[in-house]
């Protein structure tokens, strides 16, 4: 008991002096019973035993029990102790060895130095209302997190990202619009339109003194060079260029990113863009605006809806990064094969620039001054190796690439040039071994048949390449029969002629159509048989009797290819009173315009790709609506060459055309 009082801060200095100075046994039982942790029960039976011995034993029991819980208490104690004393040890070891590398100018741990650098690139930003309320927040939330907590890694990446970013207004644009306009020239062949715009924009942001962003769409077919008109505004503008595609995107978190509070969340598009190229007036390619998509993710479209709004985007915030963000100094570049698809509020922020396409003498010059150079090197020759006519150029662009751009043209190229590789290596291989086998016979001898081949380029050499031509020179689209007439079309792929025929036969009066016509082009076939039924009478004789004894059909050849659009109404009328009188058109004249049901003609669109077709088509005619003036007024005097041009306001004006009487 003396050695249990003297560890239990419970047991006072008068309990140990009573202890000591009973004499009696049974009274130390009972005594030391009373101050035991022990229940009333038992204290009870203690007192019911009469002997002295037996009570003793039962209560040293007890006091056994107390010795081995204190002994456990201390042992605990201790570990604990230890544990506190080694914590702090190394709390003040750590303090200590900080205080030693900063005084050596060294790095401290990881966590000390990534606050230290976020805290230091924070306060040169100049933060103010909103942002730095925020950014303090997190930093402070970061400087408390322990390394090896789940959040310490989202807060560390969410403050990588805003210290990444260029919050500082750009410096002032420095850029001389003559030099500018010669990168353009340089660039691209052709495009008068198209680099005067751009020059145009670029003036006016020269006279404001101001980077505000400017929203262009440059719309055309496939490889009319869309893509680097943008890569040379960025090299004209001296500033960094930065270009993603939004083709079949379906999900508003790529264009507005991922909220943090998801696992792997991200940034959108333009922050991610913005932290790479590292300055805050870039310019940025939006490709294949027209084939975005729509899902239960959301709807990509109109979420660029706020990025491309000069009035809005001046405060884009961003899903992940959740602050305020400055984008109106970007000038963004969007790209799209054609309008129909884009959204009438997304199509309505942006300034739209046509990319009609080329006709062959503008491939020509395409070919020689860029396609060749790029084409030789890409395959390993050099300009000196192979050499083309201007007549084998004009071959491949008009039986073997004849669409709009030149992409098709540039893999024909590369199609012979990669026959030509072919053909120089398997000759070294052959001279290398013939040199190896007249050395060994004769010793050494001086190699005079490794000389550098050269080719010579032909029409001839140019079939034998590419094998027959796609389409021949002479495989034009011609009315020349009665029921038959050339009409002009517009696709995302550029202009296209397109005959329509037109045949009857006895039976009962209607008429069928085929060719896979949309809805539209359904219904001007019906104005187009209204119209000329009715000329068909009242001005040329046919009688009644001749529509109820036969039964029409108009078809459009190429039947697997959909088509719709309202500009064949005059092209299917046409078709029809040259069935019902018998009588063939004019040839090489193609014709573009609506009908009314009045006869009156029109206005359509597209009219210089639908010019460029016709060039294609060898046409010397065309017959197109009066209020389209001004759109012939735009197309260049190069590609009008040769092509005799009726401005038509009725269609009696057409018949006077294509069957003079």
């Amino acid at each position: 008991m003396k050695q249990i009082s003297e560890n239990n801060p419970l047991f006072s200095e008068e309990m140990r002096l009573n202890m000591i100075n009973i004499d009696h046994p049974g009274k130390i039982a009972d005594f030391i019973a009373s101050i035991l942790n022990i229940d009333k029960a038992e204290q009870q039976k203690i007192l019911e035993i009469l002997n002295v011995r037996k009570r003793m034993e039962q209560v040293l029991v007890f006091i056994k029990k107390e010795q081995e819980l204190l002994r456990i208490q201390k042992k605990i104690q201790r570990e604990i102790n230890e544990k506190i004393e080694k914590s702090q040890r190394d709390y003040f070891l750590k303090e200590e060895l900080k205080a030693i590398k900063t005084e050596l100018g060294q790095t401290v741990d990881a966590k000390s130095s990534d606050y230290q650098r976020f805290k230091e690139k924070f306060d040169s930003f100049k933060f103010e209302g909103e942002v730095k309320e925020a950014v303090e927040q997190e930093l402070e939330k970061f400087s408390l997190m322990e390394p090896n907590s789940g959040e310490f890694t989202v807060t560390r990446n969410y403050l990588e990202v805003i210290a990444s970013l260029p919050w500082l207004e750009p410096a002032a644009e420095i850029f001389e619009l003559k030099n500018a306009q010669a990168i353009l020239e340089a660039d691209h062949y052709g495009l008068k339109d198209v680099k005067t715009r751009i020059v145009e924009f670029l003036a006016v942001r020269k006279l404001r003194k101001d980077t505000k962003g400017t929203i262009v769409c440059l719309v055309g077919p496939p490889g009319v060079g869309k893509t680097s008109v943008g890569k040379s505004i960025a090299r004209a503008l001296g500033k960094q260029f930065f270009r993603f595609s939004v083709g079949g995107m379906r999900d508003e978190a790529e264009i507005k990113g991922h909220r943090r509070t998801y696992i792997g969340a991200m940034p959108g598009k333009i922050i991610q863009g913005l932290k790479i190229v590292k300055t805050k007036d870039p310019v940025f390619m939006i490709d294949e605006i027209d084939k975005m998509g729509q899902s239960y993710h959301g709807d990509p479209a109109s979420a660029l809806l706020e990025v491309l709004d000069p009035e809005q985007n001046n405060s884009f915030r961003d899903h992940y990064l959740d602050l305020p963000f400055d984008i109106s100094h970007v000038f963004f570049i969007v790209t799209a094969n054609t309008l129909d698809t884009i959204p009438p509020p997304l199509l309505d922020r942006m300034e739209i620039i046509q990319l009609p396409g080329y006709i062959d003498t503008e491939k020509l010059e395409i070919a020689k001054r860029y396609l060749l150079p790029k084409s030789l090197e890409k395959n390993g020759l050099k300009k000196s190796q192979v050499k083309y006519t201007k007549d084998s150029l004009l071959h491949i662009a008009n039986c073997y690439a004849r669409e709009a751009g030149v992409r098709n043209f540039e893999k024909n190229l590369d199609k012979i040039h990669r026959k030509i590789a072919k053909q120089i290596v398997d000759a070294q291989e052959n001279t290398a071994s013939s040199n190896a086998d007249d050395e060994s016979k004769n010793g050494e001898v001086e190699n005079t048949k490794n000389k550098p081949m050269s080719f010579n380029i032909d029409k001839k050499c140019i079939e034998k390449q590419l094998g027959k031509p796609l389409f021949r020179e002479d495989d034009i689209k011609m009315a020349d029969k009665p029921g038959m007439s050339v009409g002009l079309a517009w696709t995302s792929m550029g202009g296209d002629t397109l005959v329509i025929e037109a045949a009857s036969m006895p039976g009962k009066e209607g008429m069928t159509l085929t060719g896979k016509m949309g809805e539209t082009m359904k219904e001007s076939a019906e104005i187009a048989m209204t119209v000329a039924r009715k000329l068909a009478v009242t001005q040329y004789g046919i009688k009644k009797e001749w529509f109820e004894n036969n039964h029409i059909h108009l078809h459009i050849p190429e039947g697997a290819t959909p088509k719709d659009g309202p500009s064949a109404g005059i092209t299917m009328a046409t078709a029809l009173l040259s069935l019902m009188r018998d009588k063939i058109i004019t040839q090489k004249l193609v014709m573009t315009g609506e009908l009314s049901l009045t006869g009156k003609v029109l206005p359509i669109g597209g009219l210089k790709e639908k010019t460029i077709a016709a060039r294609r088509n060898k046409a010397k005619y065309i017959i197109y609506p009066k209020q389209n003036d001004r759109d012939l007024d735009e197309i260049p005097d190069h590609v009008k060459k040769g092509i005799e041009f009726h401005a038509v306001e009725r269609f009696e004006e057409v018949l006077a055309l294509v069957m003079p009487v």
